[in-house]
């Protein structure tokens, strides 16, 4: 379990880097747009390629991040149902989330983006826009994103059953929205006291 163990620390480093290194291409596309409004204001000049490169930019915010925002336990679920069990029942609901749902569809997206990415580069595919821009690099960074979070998988899932099995501590507690809430709250008023 140790050498899992590391894998699944060399995983999370990565992702947690590049999680946190991408969070810079909102605010890149931020600014291509407030330049983009600009000049097509003032100038009265606009373009699809700047249009499509924030597109691209926010497309590779997201799908980079995905698997960081896994490791930070910060996906979507519903948090009333997940609530109710006992910390036991919640890893098995995770780790049984991620075996039977997750690594299936990331495997699938990750086998059938890389023919249609290596197509894409191979023919040199351009956007069907007037002006517009190369498509593969968007295609590849939905590939990368899905490799991602597969890897992000196995780090979750290797992590659940050493928590599971007393090998190491919950790095994610479960805390409900009232609990967390009520926690802001004594932090707020602790604050404003001191």
């Amino acid at each position: 379990m140790a050498g899992l163990l590391a894998l699944s620390r060399a995983i999370d480093r990565a992702n947690e880097f590049i999680g946190k290194s991408v969070s810079w291409l909102i605010l890149l596309a931020i600014l291509v747009s407030a330049a983009n409004a600009v000049i097509r204001k003032i100038f009265d000049i606009s373009s699809n390629a700047w249009l499509e490169l924030q597109w691209y930019l926010f497309g590779a915010a997201f799908m980079l991040a995905a698997a960081y925002t896994l490791k930070q336990n910060e996906h979507i679920r519903i948090d009333v149902v997940y609530g109710l069990f006992s910390r036991r029942v919640q890893h098995w609901i995770d780790l049984l989330g991620h075996l039977l749902f997750l690594m299936p569809f990331v495997t699938l997206m990750v086998v059938y983006f890389v023919p249609y990415v290596s197509l894409s580069f191979r023919s040199g595919e351009m956007s069907n826009n007037s002006g517009g821009l190369i498509i593969w690099p968007a295609k590849a960074i939905l590939l990368v994103g899905f490799f991602l979070l597969a890897l992000q998988g196995i780090s979750e899932i290797i992590k659940k059953i050493a928590i599971m099995r007393g090998d190491m501590d919950d790095p994610n507690p479960f805390i409900s929205a009232h609990e967390q809430a009520e926690l802001e709250a004594k932090a707020l008023a602790d604050e404003v006291r001191s």
